[in-house]
């Protein structure tokens, strides 16, 4: 049986860039960075003090009414109004009224890699001050990673799976696959998928630091910190925010009315099973290459790839050069970490909506602080976004903690 092709019906964003797809676009292909100083604690005594956070959050935007708003952790704002967004441009925010809509075939895959990190901060320290009775009664709720994907089904009365995938730095990329494939296996007509992070905080910025995994280099210099596949970086920035894609089968698609933005026509997973973070590379190329077999495609179809890159010294050598290896040297590449810092849980579902927007616009944007490449690509689109390229398919990876990887290929509709 031919499985169904399955298209992006709708995009939503909150990035560090803008509050929406159109304007984290614009701010992207525009060159600007939302790289700052930290500012949502005080981090003048820790290692890292930059970081990019999203501004102007409005946590009315999420659509959860005043009572509701007490019991989510900023992570759950952040991806109820990305979901907003995406269910609006999909034309299926009315889902409740919508008598020709089956509710309990539109599943929801909502993931984050660490979830309410700060919900625990402050429980923890009410807990010290102020003892067991004076901790919240939301508490719970607001921090649960699948609380994010909850609140989105109840909020729209989406009946289909209901699933929040945990996966480092891959999560919202395996959420966009597994969406995939629950509408191929017939499960689902449409899935409401991708992934939100907030976790710009002491606990999580002291750990990473630990690890010698965030950028310390740049602190007086906050936009060049993060600077993926340049000589001179020193490691990755925290970033914040969500990005959901509405995910629906052409049929059901067609049926409606909706316009097709893009087809998520290939999705690879893999694990390393060799090191907890350091990739072999041997796992990221299988991933690409499965990716590439389930699109039908050989690699001199990709028009160009949005890389993982967060700016570490070993992680981007060793993608640059599987990368190289499949691909040859010279295919266009854009690491937008260098604009939007790290998003964890986030990253692959906001590279995902960027990936979409070059297929669209035909705009492959920027590598930012890429001065001094030192890796085998020779393209890696430095510094400004490239206008008028004919793009057909857009490669996006994703990798994890874990040795988890992830391979998404989106196609011309």
């Amino acid at each position: 049986m031919t499985k169904p092709t399955v298209v992006v019906t709708g995009m939503g964003a909150v990035s560090p860039l803008g509050l929406s797809v159109a304007t984290s676009w614009q701010a992207l292909i525009a060159g600007q960075t939302g790289v700052g100083p930290i500012t949502h604690f005080d981090a003048s005594a820790y290692p890292c003090q930059v970081a990019a956070e999203v501004k102007g959050f409005d946590p009315a935007s999420s659509g959860l009414d005043s009572k509701d708003l007490k019991k989510a952790d900023r992570f759950i704002l952040l991806g109820l109004a990305a979901v907003r967004e995406a269910l609006t441009q999909a034309g299926l925010t009315n889902i409740k009224e919508n008598p020709t809509l089956d509710r309990t075939r539109v599943a929801v895959i909502l993931g984050t890699g660490i979830g309410g990190l700060p919900a625990m901060e402050e429980a923890y320290q009410t807990l010290q001050d102020k003892g067991p009775r004076r901790v919240s009664p939301f508490f719970i709720p607001a921090m649960l990673p699948n609380l994010l994907a909850g609140q989105a089904s109840i909020l729209y009365g989406l009946q289909g799976a209901n699933v929040c995938p945990v996966s480092a730095c891959a999560t919202s990329a395996h959420a966009i696959g597994w969406g995939k494939r629950l509408i191929e296996s017939g499960e689902a007509d449409v899935v409401v998928t991708g992934g939100a992070e907030a976790t710009i905080c002491g606990t999580a910025i002291a750990g990473f630091a630990a690890m010698r995994a965030l950028s310390t280099n740049f602190n007086a210099t906050p936009a060049q910190a993060s600077r993926p596949f340049d000589a001179a970086r020193d490691g990755f920035v925290m970033g914040e925010g969500a990005a959901v894609l509405v995910l629906e089968s052409a049929a059901h698609a067609a049926k409606r009315g909706a316009t097709p933005l893009a087809t998520l026509s290939g999705f690879g997973q893999t694990a390393d099973a060799s090191h907890m973070t350091l990739a072999d590379g041997a796992g990221s190329s299988r991933a690409m290459a499965l990716a590439l077999a389930e699109a039908g495609l050989q690699p001199t179809a990709i028009s160009a790839i949005n890389a993982h890159a967060t700016s570490t010294p070993l992680g981007d050598a060793q993608e640059a050069e599987t990368i190289a290896a499949l691909f040859g040297n010279g295919i266009p590449t854009s690491a937008t970490k260098g604009a939007t810092g790290h998003l964890l849980g986030a990253a692959g579902s906001l590279e995902a909506v960027f990936s979409v927007q070059s297929l669209v616009t035909g705009i492959l944007p920027p590598t930012l602080n890429a001065e001094s490449s030192a890796v085998p690509l020779t393209d890696i689109v430095p510094n400004h976004a490239r206008h008028g390229v004919v793009v057909k398919h857009v490669l996006s990876n994703s990798f994890g903690f874990g040795g988890t990887n992830v391979s998404l290929i989106f196609s011309q509709p």
